[in-house]
């Protein structure tokens, strides 16, 4: 764990994980609960702190990826789209991510 805090691309493999987890209780657990259940404190609580790990995922996707000297055509949109879609993070994080 201290090897990844010690990178870029460890910090930004930590901030996807983060992301994809709130983005998951997001989705399958909260949204249900606001909806179905009437329970909408949960959304209120987790949509900020998503918005906010997204927003740092993007701009660490890009600040690594001009680090790297990633083509945008190759890797850095796979990685920016990856943060849309549910798991998409850790299917990143072991595709490509854990073998830079």
């Amino acid at each position: 764990m201290k090897n990844l805090l010690k990178t870029n691309i460890g910090r930004l493999r930590i901030i996807g994980f983060l992301e994809g987890i709130s983005l998951l209780v997001l989705v399958f657990i909260s949204v249900p609960l606001k909806y179905y259940f009437d329970y909408p404190e949960l959304t209120k609580t987790l949509g900020p702190i998503h918005g906010a790990l997204f927003l740092l995922f993007l701009f660490n996707t890009l600040s690594v990826g001009v680090e790297q000297h990633w083509k945008f055509t190759t890797t850095t949109w796979k990685v920016l789209l990856a943060c849309f879609i549910p798991f998409g993070t850790f299917y990143i994080d072991r595709s490509i991510l854990s073998k830079l």
